[in-house]
Order: C-alpha cells, then sequence, then structure tokens
C-alpha cells in the first residue's frame, strides 16, 4: 500500500469513491455528486490530494485545503474517503498520516476537522488515537440523509 499525491489516472477512482461517501449521506456534508468534469476541477483545486494505491488500485484518498483565509489561513481543514470494500484495512489512518505530513510541508500550522459526525465512531476514535483534540460539538449541525440530525464534532492538531 502506498500513499502518493493523485495522478490525472487517479481521477475516476477518486469519483467513484467520493461520491460513494456522498450518496451514503452519514459523513461529508457534500450532497452533489461529482462527475468526469467537475471531478477534475474539484481536485485540482485542492492544496494536495492524496490516494491510496494497493498495487495500483486507489482504494481511498484525502484532500487537503485552507480552511480559512487571511489570518486563520495557516489552519487546514481535510476530509477523507476510503472505498467500501477496503474499510477496517487501517488505510484511513496512512491516509490521516500522511495529510499531516502534507500539510505540514505545505505551510500550515494546524489541521482542524469542522463537522466530524458525533456517530461516525471509527472515524472520532482514529483522529483521538492520532492526538486530534475536540474542541467543541455542534448540536444538530449535520442533517443525515434520513432527514434526522446528528451532533457534529470539531477537532484540531497543532503541526
Amino acid at each position: 500500500m502506498e500513499i502518493r499525491k493523485y495522478r490525472e489516472k487517479d481521477i475516476p477512482a477518486m469519483i467513484s469513491i467520493w461520491n460513494k461517501v456522498v450518496e451514503d449521506g452519514e459523513a461529508f456534508p457534500q450532497e452533489d455528486f461529482l462527475n468526469d468534469t467537475t471531478g477534475v476541477d474539484f481536485f485540482a483545486a485542492q492544496t494536495y490530494c492524496g490516494v491510496a494505491d494497493n498495487n495500483g488500485k486507489i482504494v481511498g484518498l484525502y484532500i487537503l485545503h485552507p480552511n480559512n483565509i487571511g489570518r486563520c489561513g495557516h489552519i487546514a481543514n481535510a476530509s477523507y474517503a476510503v472505498d467500501n470494500d477496503h474499510r477496517g484495512e487501517h488505510i484511513g489512518e496512512k491516509l490521516v498520516d500522511d495529510c499531516l505530513v502534507q500539510a505540514k510541508q505545505y505551510g500550515f500550522g494546524i489541521l482542524q476537522f469542522n463537522a466530524v459526525v458525533e456517530n461516525n465512531i471509527h472515524a472520532r476514535h482514529l483522529y483521538e488515537r492520532l492526538g486530534f483534540v475536540q474542541i467543541g460539538i455542534v448540536p444538530k449541525g449535520f442533517r443525515m440523509k434520513d432527514g434526522t440530525y446528528q451532533n457534529i464534532c470539531l477537532y484540531y492538531y497543532e503541526l
């Protein structure tokens, strides 16, 4: 398993993995799916995109970008997605580890997650195990696919 910068040939697999998380409606705030055009533009607009390459098959990805601008531009934000068939293989941890390295290399001082859905226990345990600190909860901050609301947890990590 190699975590590396994405290449143009990776984009179809990245779009597929991303769209599955969007379709599940349990983790990403996005509701619109990426297509061949919007996917290329979306990934190109990020500060960095890493992929988990398992012998030529993309099984996960992350995006890294500023969380804000100007005086808060030193704070990064990231999102992670792992192919359903490869969950439980610690790919997410490898993606987060690489993201922390890349964020520092790109000059960010903090990595902040704005909306980790409270019932996303696996992600929360991973972030906490890696040293992220929970700094608050937004009650009913995330609308689930079924229309119910879940709390969101905010996390940060000083790079």
